[in-house]
């Protein structure tokens, strides 16, 4: 199958994310770009990384399709106190701020999307049904 690999922000865009994902070559390839949320997708090639980076005021979600690699976070750069294993079907949620890195451990691409954002919800918003949302006086 064949994607469309050109940035389509603010344009609506419905894809099959594992099957684009895994279609990306590149390093990186933006494919869209709005007002508040931009996403990636990311081939990382055995041995190589995302790069050590933190993004300020961003909160930074990834999602693991295929590959395996290790995940460090930390306040600084020089103080990566966290680490995770992560495969296939992990989501990393990288708060704004946090430095981080994902380094490809195994002998194959590692293959990810990432999604830059800012929040939407009040925190800790849950709503069992639809319309509890929709009388939520917090929700827009």
């Amino acid at each position: 199958m064949t994607f469309d690999m050109t940035d389509r922000g603010k344009q609506p865009v419905v894809e099959n994310i594992e099957e684009w994902t895994s279609a990306n070559e590149n390093y990186r390839t933006t494919v869209w770009t709005g007002s508040k949320m931009q996403m990636t997708l990311m081939t990382i090639q055995p041995g190589d990384d995302i790069g050590l980076e933190v993004h300020e005021g961003i909160d930074q979600f990834l999602r693991i399709e295929e590959g395996t690699g290790l995940c460090q976070m930390g306040p600084s750069e020089d103080n990566l106190d966290f680490e995770k294993e992560v495969g296939p079907d992990f989501a990393i949620l990288v708060p704004a701020d946090m430095w981080h890195n994902v380094t490809n451990t195994g002998d194959k691409p590692l293959k990810l999307y990432t999604l830059y954002a800012g929040p939407d919800h009040v925190p800790g918003t849950v709503h069992p049904t639809h319309e509890d949302a929709e009388n939520d006086p917090n929700e827009h």
